[in-house]
């Protein structure tokens, strides 16, 4: 009976180390391939839409070519939107637009009036098209290089938005740096005046 009962413990413990040994290859994979969360991914637009009631003055949003470097300054956030550079500006304009609380200072790559078709075939109708679109807003050319280390400074205390497009023709990025929409630029100036009076 002594001799039956250990060689049922074994045979108990044996089946135990092999029922146990057997589950370990499934709770590894079930680790390295973590469950799909619920619900769709994010679009764009989507992101913009959540973003846009909170940014205000001194943000910005860039809708950028598709060579723009992803900067590593803490505030920035950058989305591959995958679309037309051109369909993707027409639709952060309007959801700015539409917004009461911002409105844009619009800044361009100085370079894009030198980009000739020569050099980037496609350059003159990219110049054409953003014309058309920033017609009648706020928009002056800055260099490059000073635009992105505005960005980055900027990115050290405030958001920064940038969508990238699929837009291969140089210096195209669109730098949209948010003012407040309610106050115009000349009340502050008539109010800063004042202060200095008292």
């Amino acid at each position: 009976m002594r001799r039956f009962l250990i060689a049922a413990a074994l045979a108990a413990a044996a089946v135990c180390f092999v029922a146990c040994a057997g589950e370990a290859p499934e709770a590894e994979e079930e680790d390295a391939v973590p469950p799909a969360k619920p619900g769709a991914a994010s679009t764009w637009e989507d992101v913009l839409g959540k973003a846009l009631p909170a940014l205000g003055h001194r943000n910005w949003i860039v809708v950028a070519d598709a060579a723009f470097p992803w900067q590593i300054t803490p505030g920035m956030e950058v989305i591959a939107a995958g679309e037309d550079h051109f369909a993707v500006l027409d639709k952060v304009l309007k959801a700015i637009d539409g917004s009461r609380h911002i409105r844009p200072k619009i800044h361009l790559d100085k370079e894009l009036a030198f980009v000739t078709e020569a050099l980037s075939p496609g350059a003159d109708a990219c110049r054409g098209k953003l014309d058309e679109r920033l017609k009648g807003r706020d928009v002056d050319s800055v260099l490059h290089e000073e635009l992105i280390a505005r960005l980055d400074q900027a990115g050290k205390t405030f958001k920064v938005l940038m969508i990238k497009t699929t837009l291969t023709i140089p210096y195209t990025t669109v730098f949209m740096e948010l003012d407040c929409g309610y106050w115009p630029t000349e009340s502050e100036a008539r109010m800063r005046e004042a202060m200095k009076k008292k």
